[in-house]
């Protein structure tokens, strides 16, 4: 986990925003997956800011972000943090929800946006029919319902292991820390608070109209509909591409930290060259 004093914070008219900001040079913003944190990138930090300015945020009821009172847009919170510290265009990287935010920020805050990745997601508006993401869904609903907090992260962390595994077939470490995040979040919160988030709408009919590179890197064993919608959303914008870390599920970026960063470095060579 990041050293408190490693983190930084942003006030805002409804709580406050913690984001780690590393390195200098082109802005690289990585966005954690839901009930996650920055920490999920904590392979990916140190391996890109000797090259990079990494700015990696808790969206806001993550981590150490406050909890929202209000509606609100997560999209809305990072281009809020990015016009803080004046940067950008910048290059959004995000896994699950925070690719679903990368790419509403193209749509919704474009010039702030010079690329995008995406892992194990196509927009913010998910469309889920795998029978095995139906069952976790299902469970994490009864735990809500019973107020079994531990189940519900069980539940969750399932993700972590995809269809064609068991936890104990990952990284036990890997395994540790996403439960630690996890329980980090779920701990700020009741179930019978309201949902303050406002969604972006019509995010996939709009995704065709945009024109920045899009890069989808995919666990190779991840759910059907998670690879699936990043496909689609590759194949819907023009240019865009999707490529494989091979043996891992929802989180490759954790998983296989070392090919991960590889396929992202060259994207980020690439997208810088095309960008001068």
């Amino acid at each position: 986990m990041t050293d408190a004093s490693d983190m930084s914070s942003l006030d805002t008219a409804d709580g406050h925003l913690a984001y780690r900001d590393a390195g200098a040079g082109q802005p690289l913003v990585l966005l954690h997956g839901g009930f996650l944190d920055h920490s999920m990138w904590d392979d990916q930090i140190p391996a890109f800011a000797p090259h990079y300015r990494v700015i990696a945020p808790d969206a806001r009821g993550h981590g150490g972000s406050s909890n929202a009172s209000k509606p609100f847009r997560h999209t809305d919170d990072v281009a809020a943090l990015l016009r803080h510290l004046d940067v950008g265009p910048a290059i959004l990287v995000g896994v699950s929800m925070g690719g679903g935010i990368a790419v509403d920020t193209a749509l919704e805050h474009l010039d702030l946006v010079s690329a995008l990745v995406v892992s194990g997601v196509g927009t913010s508006e998910p469309e889920f029919q795998d029978p095995w993401v139906h069952e976790i869904q299902a469970e994490q609903a009864r735990a809500l319902a019973a107020g079994d907090a531990e189940s519900w992260v069980e539940a969750f962390t399932q993700f972590a292991a995809g269809p064609r595994r068991t936890l104990d077939d990952v990284d036990q470490d890997v395994v540790c820390r996403l439960r630690e995040m996890t329980w980090r979040t779920v701990a700020k919160h009741t179930g019978t608070e309201p949902m303050h988030m406002v969604p972006v709408t019509d995010t996939w009919e709009r995704a065709a109209k945009m024109t920045v590179p899009v890069l989808a890197i995919n666990g190779g064993i991840d759910s059907d509909d998670h690879i699936d919608m990043a496909e689609r959303l590759v194949r819907t914008v023009a240019g865009g591409r999707a490529t494989t870390v091979a043996a891992t599920a929802h989180y490759p970026n954790m998983e296989r930290p070392d090919a991960f960063n590889e396929i992202l470095g060259n994207f980020l060579r690439a997208a810088s060259a095309d960008n001068s």
